[in-house]
């Protein structure tokens, strides 16, 4: 779960130089806009979430389909859960 994904996204979160819990209360409002299936890329600069969107996706049942981390920016690669 740590390579680049070169799919075609569906929508893009940039949560950069915001802090918790604003990344994952933006991240819920984006994946609901979302098509069932969709795959949505988030890139965030706040080390929580690491932590945070992991369990947001286990939660709710979406698939982090990825992640990576490089000179502070994270990246998450999360397909929406199937109606």
């Amino acid at each position: 779960m740590s390579e680049m994904i070169d799919t075609p996204v569906d929508g893009t979160l940039d949560a950069t130089g915001l802090n918790c819990p604003e990344p994952v209360m933006m991240l819920h409002q984006h994946i609901r806009d979302l098509v069932p299936g969709g795959l949505l890329k988030v890139i965030a600069t706040d080390p929580s979430t690491k932590r945070d969107i992991p369990k947001f996706c286990v939660f709710l049942d979406h698939e982090l389909v990825s992640q990576q981390e490089e000179a502070g920016t994270y990246l998450y690669w999360i397909r929406k859960k199937d109606a």
